[in-house]
């Protein structure tokens, strides 16, 4: 069977809601559309708010019942193992869904992370829960533990699944997002409703049927799309509910909060960014390539990509013009085509968005060096040209706002210093980088960057090293000890003996 062949097969078979350890046909459909040629791929299945209240109580009663939290965690991390090469045996298809639903270029480094970072970070971090503790010591001082009257205390820290976790998703790297939420909590012992993106609800689907060939028992895992947003406010909203993971834009994650509020549920949120990268002179040669790859990276479409690229002024009118030049020669057009090197944006109104806020750029003075516009030679599908703007004020809106696209800025700095304070100017702290050949320096002021990571001269992806922004872009971690603590309960138990 050819690889189209058998994702069409594979497609039929995902039609349906995954609900309650079934697939199930709720009438109404989404249609999922492929970006790059605006043809529909597959219908799937739509919850209804009823359908969402149902999945509710079915894991509720999993909780109650502890059918999965009371078995042991080597007999929960095998399960988890066995869900993941199940996936991993779907390789192929995965990677043709994620071309035809995303629009992710085939032998692009984004399709990396959406396949291969999506399955081996969480296999590592089943090894990892593996050796957490349970239970460890309380910190409490030696000199402590024997009070003035001659008693002995001890102080215990246990962890506890949370319960039944609403975990919401975004629609850019749809597998990997997914799995960073699902796995730590499958593996804490919790109950997991999945509310995928309506646009990118196919590989949600693939991991609610890899979880049942795994053996999650039923009302463990349930995956639930929707065309509005009434089955997310209400996993956001319902009292059986203790706690919603939310990756998706600041707007949005507000809203999630807000809602989260009234039941005190506890949130973790992954939102919004708009990340500077500074290039100190020594390696201001490097800046060309780098805008050029946070455009092939997914259109632009990465919370974390650092858009705002900030170099030395003496050397911007050489940067603008190694950019120009080298955007030049950038493939854009279907990602199915192994010579593409970027593909479109996710839907109309994301192109429209692109072309806004260049308008808004010129507008604020900002002037256009390459692109700004849709591709002339691309009529279907929402391209948009890799574009790249030269803005003399950091309060231009095009460096204020996440447009989610291939929109990058470029800007001049006098000191590192003031490099620092540009980089900071921003309601978000996501992530940042610093190039630089001198790495003390490079770590000196990283450790000035308001954000919540900071990569120096090279990022890390790993299931060890967590992840997580500052002020609007979120609040807690995703992967790391800290990534998977988010989804348990820390009781303290202190007694004498």
């Amino acid at each position: 069977m050819t690889g189209n062949n058998r994702l069409v097969t594979e497609l039929d078979r995902l039609t349906a809601l995954h609900v309650d350890g079934t697939l199930q046909d709720s009438g109404a459909a989404i249609d999922v559309v492929n970006p790059a040629t605006e043809a529909v791929i597959a219908r799937v299945g739509a919850a209804s708010t009823e359908d969402f209240s149902l999945a509710i109580e079915a894991a509720r009663n999993s909780v109650d019942s502890r059918i999965w939290s009371g078995r042991s965690r080597e007999e929960r991390a095998s399960v988890i193992a066995r869900m993941i090469g199940i996936l991993a045996a779907e390789d192929e298809v995965l990677r043709e869904t994620l071309v035809r639903e995303v629009g992710c270029p085939r032998n692009s480094m984004a399709m990396k992370v959406q396949v291969d970072a999506a399955l081996n970070g969480p296999r590592e971090f089943v090894e990892m829960f593996r050796h957490l503790p349970e239970e460890e010591d309380g910190g409490l001082p030696i000199n402590s533990r024997i009070t003035p009257s001659g008693c002995v205390v001890q102080s215990i820290r246990r962890y506890e699944p949370v319960g039944v976790v609403a975990a919401i998703s975004a629609y850019n790297f749809p597998l990997f997002l997914s799995m960073w939420k699902v796995v730590p909590a499958l593996l804490a012992g919790n109950s997991v409703l999945l509310r995928p993106s309506p646009l990118a609800p196919l590989t949600a689907l693939m991991i609610g049927r890899a979880a049942q060939a795994a053996g999650v028992p039923p009302g463990v895992f349930q995956v639930l799309p929707e065309k509005g947003d009434e089955g997310g406010i209400l996993l956001s909203t319902d009292p059986r509910v203790d706690m919603v993971g939310f990756t998706g834009s600041t707007r949005v994650g507000k809203l999630v909060m807000a809602q989260a509020a009234t039941t005190v549920k506890r949130v973790q949120l992954e939102l919004g960014g708009k990340s500077a990268q500074i290039f100190l002179p020594d390696r201001v040669h490097l800046a060309a390539a780098a805008a050029a790859g946070v455009c092939q990276t997914l259109a632009g479409q990465g919370c974390a990509l650092a858009t705002r690229l900030l170099v030395p002024q003496e050397s911007k009118a050489q940067v603008l013009a190694e950019v120009r030049e080298l955007f030049r020669n950038i493939r854009i057009g279907d990602p199915a085509d192994p010579t593409v090197q970027m593909g479109p944006v996710i839907s109309s109104a994301q192109r429209e968005r692109c072309e806004r806020y260049v308008a808004l750029a010129i507008e604020n003075g900002g002037r256009i060096v390459t692109g700004g516009k849709r591709p002339a030679n691309l009529d279907t599908g929402y391209f948009f040209e890799p574009t790249v703007i030269d803005i003399a004020d950091n309060a231009n809106p095009v460096a204020q706002e996440e447009i989610f696209g291939p929109v990058v800025t470029v800007m001049g700095y006098g000191t590192p210093e003031e490099a620092v304070g540009i980089a900071n100017d921003s309601e978000f702290g996501l992530s940042a980088q610093i190039h630089s050949g001198d790495v003390r320096v490079a770590l000196d002021m990283a450790r000035r960057i308001h954000a919540g990571t900071v990569n120096v001269n090279a990022g890390v992806m790993s299931a060890h090293v967590s992840f997580g922004g500052w002020g609007a872009s979120g609040l807690g971690r995703e992967r790391g000890i800290d990534g998977l603590r988010v989804y348990q309960n820390l009781q303290v138990v202190n007694f004498s003996a």
